[in-house]
């Protein structure tokens, strides 16, 4: 291990690829529908090594990475991650860096940290430096297009599995979300945590109330109660929510400054970041010292086979988001994806990088 990293490795190759996979069923959230998600891969190779990353996002991303990064990071030191990023991040400066430009720089800096792991024959969080075995997680779902019965079956089937929170969407009805979140808290019992996402869907003074009334159904997550754009609201509903709710916001973060402000403004009791769409595995470290720095714990949102590893090697993370549509993708997608046990998620340290192996052959039928 010692000759290879006092050793050049260049990049030899970059590549990406967009697969759009269809939902098991038609879903919303408070303020979007949908019926497929797109995944857009990374693969990147050095030496005899090949390393995975990707990004949930419009294929869109797939063209920027093949048009612009590519050719700024193939014949760098697979080794120093640090520079190609900022590479990346200076190429895409006149595109704007959040939205797409971000997203396709968070797939490629994946597959290089994942690279750099196989390179030295090490798993990702031990590359990184471990500060736990394993993430608490929650399941996630709960759309907003479910009857009642789907949303019972799916929220019971986590608390069977042994994980202790789960998340639902509301915001398409304000009247309906009470009576929805009565039923899931029936469903789910007593003592498993109950988180609401409402994707910025409720005014200020309608979210004041919401919070109120979901206290009754013992309500301790209320996501996005209003616009993450909306930073004194979310202050605002940070100061007046009761006792033992917490308001959490930040997945649509793409740079640093972005989540410096929220942290700022005191707009959040939890801060949410994504890999895949704030810098990678680079940015999301970048999330964690900021969390650091303001006391403010931190929860990965949703790609639960990325997150694992930084995770695990992330202070002040509390838990990550075991996401329904990305766990079913994932499964569909890769090799060697971890399975919860007790409702937490540990990476495999028996394989180096992420631990998982793209299945080239089952994803095919999906190619954008």
């Amino acid at each position: 291990m010692a000759s290879r990293e006092n050793q050049r490795v260049s990049i030899e190759n970059v590549k990406a690829s967009s697969y759009t996979i269809p939902t098991d069923f038609p879903e919303s959230d408070g303020t979007l529908e949908w019926k497929s998600t797109t995944i857009v891969l990374v693969e990147a190779v050095a030496g005899d090594k090949r390393g995975l990353g990707y990004t949930y996002c419009n294929s869109a991303a797939e063209d920027l990475i093949g048009r612009l990064l590519v050719k700024t990071i193939e014949g760098r030191d697979a080794l120093n991650i640090s520079e190609c990023w900022n590479a990346m991040v200076r190429v895409t400066r006149s595109l704007g860096r959040p939205g797409i430009a971000s997203c396709a720089i968070s797939a490629v800096d994946t597959a290089l940290w994942d690279l750099k792991a196989k390179l030295l024959d090490l798993p990702l969080v031990s590359l990184l430096g471990a500060v736990r075995s394993s993430v608490p997680i929650y399941g996630s779902g709960g759309f907003t297009s479910y009857s009642n019965e789907q949303l019972t079956s799916q929220l019971r089937h986590w608390v069977e599995q042994g994980i202790s929170r789960v998340k639902m969407k509301i915001g398409r009805d304000a009247e309906a979300d009470l009576d929805r979140v009565r039923v899931a808290r029936a469903a789910i019992g007593k003592s498993t945590e109950l988180f609401v996402d409402a994707n910025g869907a409720y005014s200020r003074k309608q979210a004041l109330g919401q919070a109120e009334r979901f206290m009754e159904s013992d309500v301790t997550w209320f996501e996005e109660p209003v616009s993450s754009d909306d930073l004194e609201g979310l202050h605002l509903l940070r100061n007046r929510a009761p006792a033992g709710m917490e308001i959490a916001a930040g997945e649509y973060g793409y740079v640093p400054t972005y989540f410096q402000r929220m942290l700022s403004a005191g707009a959040v009791d939890v801060l949410q970041a994504d890999a895949t769409r704030c810098g990678g595995v680079t940015g999301f470290l970048q999330v964690a010292a900021l969390c650091d720095a303001f006391h403010i714990p931190l929860s990965a949102h949703t790609a639960p086979a990325i997150h694992t590893h930084v995770c695990c090697a992330a202070t002040p993370v509390r838990h990550l988001e075991y996401f329904h549509d990305h766990v079913r993708i994932e499964r569909m997608l890769f090799d060697g994806i971890q399975e919860p046990i007790k409702g937490e998620l540990g990476p495999d340290r028996s394989r180096p990088g992420l631990g998982i192996e793209f299945k080239d052959a089952d994803a095919r039928r999906f190619a954008a």
